[in-house]
């Protein structure tokens, strides 16, 4: 592992882009998951205020995101127009989110229409990026439907050029969907982008997205970072211990951290599982190494890890079968050798010393995220 890990290092150091953004993964809301086109200002102002109350803001969620359907057309010198009933005044919106100390960020398309067939940028790189930066836009999602079909590579980097003009800086957030192997390209045009299809509230999906993902843990790293796409906590398709394996393993994995719920709604369970500083200190460890799976046997029983700054390593002990089962992580397989301390990070428990290995039980559909600390 140590040697693989040298080659990530010097691999993505090779790629990166440094625009000064994205040291560590993006947190924060985005408004697709749950809402859909059911969005407005309102809905944005609730949202903020929830952020800056509930205890999310503090755990270091940051970017208020709206994605698409907030545009109608172009006014006759180009400019995008936003809904004038659900965002009658974009500019003082995006001032209120501010002014919660959050950040805004918007959504738009690498083609001639959106998903959802808005106009899109493509054509019109510099002028939106204008007009986003005038309205104090902090971050862009960037999307793939309605293009020209030529390739991402040479769509993607026009937008990127736009928003640094602009002196304005914005979180670049490419979603091509993994189309053309991103991570080989994309860390010097974006800060994030993504390696999977669009996420759905189930564990087959999200479990796929993971392993979707997986695949190029060694591309990703501060600056710019693997997106196996949005977080479905809190959207009610998975049980309770289901969510603790989604948020668990986006941690790992050093994805972006972007809520897709209704957070002026959500449970306590749900908040509880958001705001695990244990957990998302793990996702945004400065060395900012994607952990990875190191380990897997035919019944599902899964080791997942990564290096930490200290010199401690994250594991995660997942078991993806179907029956309870006991999960242990090789030390050798982790990186590590000896003695080690034991953090239990969602029990926010010391639980010990351990030698060469560490077991434990694990119901299906449930993992056990450790803090392992040589000795």
């Amino acid at each position: 592992m140590k040697a693989l890990l040298l080659i990530a290092c010097i691999l993505h150091s090779s790629l990166s882009l440094d625009n000064g953004l994205g040291k560590t993964p993006q947190m924060g809301w985005n408004s697709w998951n749950h809402f859909r086109c059911s969005i407005n200002d309102q809905l944005v102002m609730e949202t903020a205020d929830a952020m800056a109350s509930n205890g999310l803001k503090a755990a270091g969620y940051q970017y208020v995101n709206i994605d698409d359907c907030w545009q109608v057309a172009r006014f006759p010198n180009k400019t995008i127009q936003p809904d004038p009933k659900n965002f009658p005044d974009m500019k003082q919106l995006i001032s209120y989110v501010h002014n919660k100390g959050l950040k805004f960020g918007l959504y738009s398309d690498a083609g001639t229409k959106t998903c959802q067939k808005r106009p899109g940028s493509l054509g019109y790189e510099d002028i939106d990026a204008e007009t986003y930066a005038s309205w104090g836009v902090d971050y862009l999602k960037y999307d793939n439907c309605n293009n020209d079909g030529t390739k991402p590579e040479v769509r993607y980097p026009v937008m990127r050029d736009a928003l640094n003009k602009t002196g304005r800086p914005i979180f670049y957030s490419l979603c091509e969907w993994g189309r053309d192997d991103p991570a080989t390209w994309a860390s010097k045009v974006g800060n994030s982008w993504r390696t999977t299809s669009d996420i759905r509230d189930n564990w087959d999906s999200m479990y796929s997205k993971v392993v979707e993902n997986d695949k190029w843990w060694k591309y990703a790293g501060p600056g710019g970072w693997n997106d196996p796409d949005m977080l479905e906590v809190g959207n009610g398709g998975m049980s309770h211990n289901e969510y603790v394996v989604h948020f668990s393993l986006w941690c790992l994995m050093k994805a972006p951290l972007l809520i897709g719920c209704d957070i002026h709604n959500m449970s306590k369970d749900t908040l509880d599982i958001l705001t695990n500083s244990e957990v998302i200190a793990v996702n945004q460890d400065p060395l900012g190494v994607q952990g990875h799976r190191v380990n897997m046997t035919s019944d599902g029983a899964e080791v997942w890890a990564g290096p930490l700054s200290d010199k401690s390593v994250a594991v995660i002990l997942l078991n993806s079968g179907s029956k309870t089962q006991n999960v242990t992580a090789h030390f050798s397989d982790i990186g590590m050798s000896g003695t080690a301390s034991v953090r239990d990070l969602w029990a926010h428990a010391d639980q010990g010393m351990v030698t060469n290995t560490v077991t434990r039980p694990v119901d299906s559909h449930s993992a056990v995220m450790l803090r392992l600390k040589p000795q």
